[in-house]
């Protein structure tokens, strides 16, 4: 038996198709080993940076799967993704089936940036060994990550607020629209008019000029007006062009994350889960990547197609050179793996797919060809005065525009006139406007951005966005970042203390010496070592810095509610707050908008885990997701103790006895996911299930039946079961 290991499932199930039977096809499901949480056995600094792995919480089951196929295998391969992270997990399998000394098979690593048969077929045909270059500039990254962010954020937990963070390129990311926000928060308006002037030409066609000049000053809107209304006007010239408008190279990662989200309104995290599904059910190439290349084959296939559905004419072989200096790894561009297929049926996947096809396409034809046309006109005898004008334009030879129909815009035609032709007046109006600051960033914006700074990689992208959402430092309105208290309090603070660690120049920096590593050019130690020294010497002569409880005096208006005394910007788990200078002896605060603040209510109990040794009380908290109050322990978070309602936990109670502990009942919780069901002995007992359990048992496999959705009502709670989808089951037999 041949073994082909991949990461994911729904790729194994796309091989496995495609290999009819000659390998036995399995998923590790992503990573399966990892550094631990405690950052004390992480990482042993002083024996070389040497990372202590451990397999990931929940993957046991996977290794003992994958060590006992491999066991009967006679061939092994690796065919995880062509890039760091799956060579990484290559190597973190390959290291673990090479425990079991019963495993006597080669093991061996194939690539392949497509997922079609013949691609298949032929990187099996070209087995290699591990990448030990590439593998360890992800190594490299990963421990480089946790250092950075454990003893960035430890400092901050003590200096600014518990439970905040930082990271290596988060933080950068941060920075950069907080300095928008500041340019925001600076910036003055300045007033000006916008002048628009309707005419009539000879042959009574209507024409919208606009004044060339925006003025600043009402004198000159006024004179304009004034001598537009009773002077004479004259076509001053007409301007003919033919204009042409190149294709667009085919997509990379983080172009097509900023085209998904401006025309689909897609986040990057969104547009690369839909791209994964593609790539994995083998509709496209390989989609982290920050190469414009297509293979010659590929080329060759989309020029042919542009023949035959278009005409010769609409045909041209065009190269596009990448932009980024350390294209990883010769990936081609993001294109479809079959060019005659134009849709799919799956309406979230066929948006994402169409807009692929349409890139890579339009990227192998003829330029567009335009005609520009500008008209400009005067007041006769007014050569101190600004001219008026008009710009239209109009479609002669679509070219590529014929496919990537959506970056074509609208044609502007504008009126037949020649020059020192008389134009009646029919209207001339001033609009008072004031000038606007740069705008805020949108996640695709910040992309662009990113990219533009050499800051983060192909595969960085939508998570830098996420962790920013995640930890509360930003918030998202439509598409617009805004920056929260929080993060903006985490940015002043590392701007004020690690700017160097922050900075465009750093971070690109670090990013090209891990680029380095993975080409074999820099060593692993050397480079951490270098880094680490000064870092850590850095933080350590931060330990002295006083904690920013004081974020600065409020506003001498704002008084404490309770004293009358002055009061200062403080920060919660919320954003800022305005709180009373006297604390703790006045407890007095304010939000920000003069909405009195209430502290926590005693209820006049003692906590029973800390009342009689530390003097816990129990309080009425407020929920954080605002869906009412719970009782806690004054002392948390050094004491965690809640105590549980028991009318509310009644109700939460599905009467259904949890299978592990036998004493139980699964009851409904809420998790940051929403909600989901598990043991009432939790945390003796972690048994939990996703949706309701109906208090049957699975007849397949013995487990909880769970509630499903309209289509299947009731499922198995078991994954792996194929109960777990009764309608596939029921199309089996």
């Amino acid at each position: 038996m041949k073994l082909l290991i991949v990461e994911s499932p729904s790729k194994a199930k796309t091989i496995e198709k495609y290999l009819e039977g000659a390998f036995m096809v399995r998923a590790s499901v992503g990573h399966v080993r990892d550094l631990p949480k405690s950052n004390k056995k992480a990482i042993d600094i002083e024996g070389g940076f040497i990372p202590h792995y451990e397999i990931s919480k929940g993957k046991e089951k996977v290794v003992h799967e994958l060590q006992g196929l491999a066991e009967k295998a006679t061939e092994i391969m690796l065919a995880t993704d062509p890039d760091r992270e799956g060579e990484a997990i290559a190597w973190h399998i390959e290291t673990l089936l090479k425990t079991d000394k019963k495993i006597k098979a080669p093991i061996e690593r194939v690539t392949f940036h497509e997922i079609t048969k013949e691609a298949v077929e032929e990187a099996l045909k070209n087995p290699r060994q591990i990448d030990t270059a590439l593998r360890k500039a992800q190594e490299a990254r990963r421990v480089l990550d946790r250092l950075v962010g454990y003893d960035l954020s430890g400092l901050i937990w003590k200096k600014v607020r518990y439970g905040l963070s930082a990271g290596r390129v988060q933080s950068p990311a941060l920075r950069i629209i907080m300095e928008r926000e500041r340019e925001i928060r600076a910036f003055v308006p300045e007033k000006y008019w916008k002048i628009l002037g309707l005419f009539e030409t000879q042959k009574k066609d209507k024409l919208t000029l606009e004044c060339s000049e925006e003025p600043r000053g009402e004198k000159l809107v006024e004179k304009i007006l004034t001598e537009g209304k009773k002077g004479t006007w004259l076509v001053k010239g007409v301007k003919e062009s033919e204009q042409k408008r190149s294709p667009r190279a085919p997509f990379t990662t983080s172009t097509l994350q900023q085209t998904a989200s401006s025309r689909l309104g897609y986040s990057p995290s969104r547009t690369m889960q839909i791209a994964q599904k593609l790539y994995e059910a083998g509709h496209i190439t390989y989609m982290r990547t920050d190469s414009t290349n297509l293979s010659a084959t590929a080329q060759g296939q989309i020029l042919s197609f542009v023949r035959k559905e278009y005409g010769a004419e609409y045909a041209e072989a065009h190269i596009y050179k990448t932009k980024s200096k350390n294209a990883q790894e010769a990936h081609e561009a993001i294109r479809p793996t079959h060019i005659e297929k134009l849709s799919l049926g799956n309406d979230e996947q066929d948006k994402l797919y169409r807009l692929i096809w349409e890139r890579a396409i339009s990227s192998q034809m003829t330029d567009a060809k335009l005609l520009k046309t500008k008209i400009t006109a005067v007041i006769e005898n007014h050569e101190d005065l600004p001219e008026f004008g008009a710009v239209g334009s109009r479609l002669l030879f679509p070219g590529w525009l014929a496919v990537d129909t959506g970056a074509r815009g609208d044609d502007v035609e504008l009126p037949i006139c020649k020059e020192g032709e008389k134009l009646k007046l029919l209207g001339l109006s001033s609009e008072e406007k004031f000038t606007e600051p740069p705008g805020r960033y949108s996640e695709a914006g910040l992309v662009k951005e990113l990219e533009s700074r050499d800051i983060g990689r192909p595969s960085t992208y939508a998570a830098i966005m996420r962790t920013l959402e995640d930890r509360g430092y930003v918030r998202k309105e439509g598409k617009t970042l805004f920056p929260t208290d929080v993060g903006e309090v985490v940015s002043d603070f590392l701007e004020a203390h690690f700017a160097n660690y922050i900075s465009d120049t750093f971070t690109a920096e670090m990013e090209d010496e891990l680029d380095e590593i993975s080409r074999g050019e820099r060593e692993y130690e050397k480079t951490l070592k270098d880094f680490y020294g000064p870092f850590l010497k850095e933080i350590k002569s931060k330990e002295k810095l006083e904690k920013a409880t004081n974020l600065g005096e409020a506003p001498d208006n704002v008084k404490c509610p309770k004293c009358g005394s002055k009061m200062i910007i403080k920060l919660s788990r919320g954003g800022k707050f305005y709180s009373c200078s006297r604390y703790p002896d006045c407890d007095g605060a304010l939000m920000l908008d003069g909405t009195e603040l209430k502290g926590p209510e005693e209820t006049g109990e003692m906590c029973p885990d800390c009342g009689e040794k530390k003097g816990g009380k129990l309080i009425i908290r407020a929920r954080r997701d605002g869906t009412g109050t719970f009782i806690s322990c004054s002392r948390y978070p050094k004491c965690k103790f809640i105590k549980k309602d028991e009318a509310e936990e009644a109700r939460k109670r599905t009467g259904v006895i949890c299978p592990i502990c036998k004493k139980g009942d699964i009851s409904e919780r809420r998790g940051r996911f929403g909600i989901f069901y598990s043991c009432s002995n939790y945390p003796e007992c972690k048994f939990a299930i996703k949706a309701k359990p109906t208090g049957n048992i699975c007849k397949l496999c013995g487990s909880l039946m769970m509630e499903g959705t309209k289509t299947i009502p009731e499922r198995c709670s078991n994954k792996a079961c194929p109960n777990h989808n009764p309608h596939k089951l029921n199309k089996m037999e």
